[in-house]
């Protein structure tokens, strides 16, 4: 199997059954009942519905509990008990008792039909060093204690990142696309700042596109290069031309590109970044958050005075990621020139990237979209995410809430005061995971909600298993009750790519083998001794 596409055109090679496919046992291992009505169960029902996603290919998602996330649709586009009608890689028509002709039935009793997740921020490149900083900081803060030392800047970017070979990346990036993938995450920013010569930036993008679901390829810079030239092959930024020209020349793919400008780079490579990005017609993201000198700058630009001319400004071209410990200025800017803010709620929380700005946002009257940053430190699992938003903000609001009065009788437990914060709901994080998340790459055309016309990127939760039963409120059971167990069916663009409960077309073992073999030369390369029990 080859690591790039020696053409220069990305390949779907879901079709190879000498790469990805996996084994006949492994499709018969998936249990249970054929979820099609419309046909007598076969062998090849393990497999899903037959050329789903081809042209003209019709199927139904029949009786499940609907929750489209868009509220311009009869009954808010919820319904207790409706039907997905799917042709090709659209959605043709939402609603109860839908007539389909003659189209193949999936039975979704008992399950929850709404649109996939989508994550706006992910080192998926890390995947081969999941949890080694369970522990630690972004930086070094000279505590001397195990959050200190490993800490993410050293170890990550500056000793782990330079050694991978465009192999590394590859294997890594297809894995982590993967496990989200069977987690019902449909959609991904890939921010790789791996991009250590053309034939790393390739390996990426091709695994991308061997992952089969919907991403935004993100353009970031060869990790350790900035500040220690360790990777001089790197073209960074100016690549990105070939790299537009060679992978992303159609609009109708599932995977399109975007700018990296990390700002802490110094002027003239991120003016030089930027300015590729708008010539491009590029969206330009940028990591916006405590450390690294960055508030200044962003109160330039929100000046229109940032760059290496001056001249740099903000734009509803970018997406900023945590804007963690940003100036009120920087903020009215970001939100009066429609800038779109990705959170990650967890590490930023757990590695002081700085307090998630949840309650900023409220009182600006904006919303994020959520991520999952760095797996070197927690799940990339979207239940946490939702979960993690809530319950942060939640804990803030209400803390809030009881200090205004004097924790002693009648003032203990007092009505919230004019201004406070509304307290996060579920079916706020569900929007923050998904029609947010399109909105904030450009995509909310094609996906984010269960809409006709749009791609039908879907996911079916269910809500029999021992975990959620009885089903009493469909927002509530998905935030509140569910992981990645009831994930049982994930469509994207129309193609089921998990089915009962199985990733499809996946040799999963020989996969992992390869990411293991992966890991283990990196930690080798980067000369870091494996322990287990660090």
């Amino acid at each position: 199997m080859c690591i790039l596409c020696q053409n220069g055109n990305p390949q779907n090679h879901f079709g190879r059954r000498d790469f990805l496919k996996t084994a006949a046992a492994t499709g018969a291992a998936a249990g249970g009942a054929s979820l099609f009505a419309a046909r007598p169960a076969a062998a090849h029902d393990d497999d899903g519905p037959d050329d789903s996603g081809k042209p003209g290919r019709r199927y139904v998602i029949r009786g499940g509990s609907v929750m489209t996330m868009d509220p311009s649709m009869p009954n808010k586009g919820e319904w207790p008990t409706a039907d997905v009608l799917v042709e090709g890689k659209k959605i043709m028509a939402v609603g109860p008792n839908l007539h389909a002709g003659g189209a193949s039935e999936i039975d979704a009793r008992g399950k929850i039909v709404m649109p996939g997740f989508i994550d706006t921020h992910h080192h998926q490149f890390e995947t081969a060093l999941r949890s080694f900083l369970a522990n630690g900081l972004l930086i070094n803060d000279g505590s001397g204690g195990p959050s200190a030392d490993p800490n993410y800047f050293v170890y990550i970017l500056l000793t782990f990142a330079p050694v991978y070979r465009p192999e590394d990346v590859y294997i890594s990036e297809l894995f982590g696309g993967l496990a989200q993938l069977d987690d019902g995450v449909t959609t991904v920013h890939d921010v790789s700042q791996i991009h250590h010569s053309p034939d790393h930036s390739d390996a990426a993008i091709k695994a991308l596109f061997d992952t089969g679901r919907r991403a935004a390829f993100g353009y970031f810079e060869s990790a350790g290069n900035f500040f220690t030239g360790s990777n001089p092959d790197n073209k960074y930024p100016e690549d990105a031309f070939r790299i537009k020209k060679k992978w992303f020349s159609s609009s109708d793919q599932l995977v399109h590109m975007i700018m990296g400008g990390e700002v802490y780079l110094g002027e003239p490579t991120y003016t030089r970044a930027w300015e590729i990005g708008r010539q491009l017609d590029l969206q330009i993201a940028a990591h916006i958050l405590s450390p690294f000198g960055i508030r200044p700058i962003l109160d330039d630009l929100a000046d229109g005075t940032a760059g290496i001319n001056n001249n740099l400004g903000l734009g509803p071209d970018n997406l900023f990621i945590h804007m963690t410990g940003m100036s009120d200025k920087g903020w009215q800017a970001v939100k009066d020139k429609g800038v779109q803010v990705s959170v990650a709620f967890p590490i930023e929380m757990n590695m002081r990237h700085g307090k998630p700005p949840i309650i900023k946002m409220q009182s600006l009257g904006m919303e994020p979209s959520l991520s999952t940053d760095v797996e070197v430190t927690m799940t990339a699992d979207f239940f946490t995410q939702m979960r993690v938003c809530m319950n942060m903000q939640r804990e803030v609001v209400n803390q809030m809430v009881l200090e205004q009065g004097d924790f002693s009788p009648p003032n203990q437990y007092p009505t919230p005061a004019p201004g406070t914060p509304a307290l996060l709901t579920t079916r706020d994080v569900l929007r923050f995971a998904t029609i947010n998340g399109a909105k904030h790459l450009r995509l909310d055309k094609k996906t984010g909600s269960l809409t006709p016309g749009k791609e039908a990127d879907i996911i079916i939760l269910d809500a029999t298993a021992i975990n959620v039963a009885p089903l009493n409120n469909v927002p509530g059971a998905v935030v509140s009750l569910m992981d990645r167990t009831n994930v049982e069916t994930v469509i994207v663009a129309g193609k089921v790519r998990k089915w009962k409960g199985k990733l499809l077309d996946v040799d999963l073992d020989n996969l992992r083998r390869r990411l293991e073999n992966s890991r283990d030369a990196i930690f080798t390369a980067a000369n870091i001794p494996q322990n287990l029990f660090r």
